[in-house]
């Protein structure tokens, strides 16, 4: 088996983000519903990236969007970000598991970076657990020190929506 020459359409691992940082988009949504899914949606992103020896591993990370970055936390020491600080290249999905499928995927660039005085961990807590009262709120924030954030800057966001397919007549 050959692999497929890069082209307009699979321009393979050369692809670089637009110089200007625009975000390519396709599929049926507009940029302003894509942005508007990935703020209501609160499910784990699913966030790709290889590891030391080359192969793709797939983490599942509480995201947020903020000035259009995909934003996570992770401990330090987590195998997560030592794979993005040594290769920035990422793919991305956020999507239900249950019908209607639809969904955002993409690729960016990812940088691993001290909590910022925002304090990504308390905002993600605040949106997947509604406040900091609960033990795993407790817990989390008992580990903020050794957390990290990461900022994903999307270079391509494809959206895909099977809803009108999959409703019943």
């Amino acid at each position: 088996m050959s692999a497929r020459k890069p082209s307009a359409r699979n321009p393979g691992l050369h692809e670089s983000p637009d110089p200007s940082g625009a975000i390519r988009y396709s599929g049926p949504w507009s940029p302003a519903q894509v942005n508007a899914y990935l703020d209501a949606t609160v499910i784990p992103i699913r966030l790709s990236c290889l590891d030391r020896s080359g192969w793709p591993r797939v983490f599942s990370l509480w995201y947020l969007r903020r000035d259009d970055q995909i934003c996570c936390s992770t401990q330090e020491k987590a195998m997560i970000a030592s794979a993005l600080a040594a290769n920035p290249r990422c793919a991305f999905e956020i999507a239900a598991d249950r019908p209607p499928y639809r969904g955002v995927r993409g690729r960016g660039l990812a940088r691993v970076e001290p909590q910022p005085p925002e304090d990504i961990l308390r905002l993600l807590i605040q949106r997947y657990l509604g406040d900091e009262e609960s033990s795993l709120a407790r817990w989390l924030l008992s580990r903020r020190a050794s957390e990290v954030a990461i900022r994903i800057v999307p270079s391509y966001l494809h959206s895909w929506d099977y809803t009108r397919r999959m409703t019943s007549p």
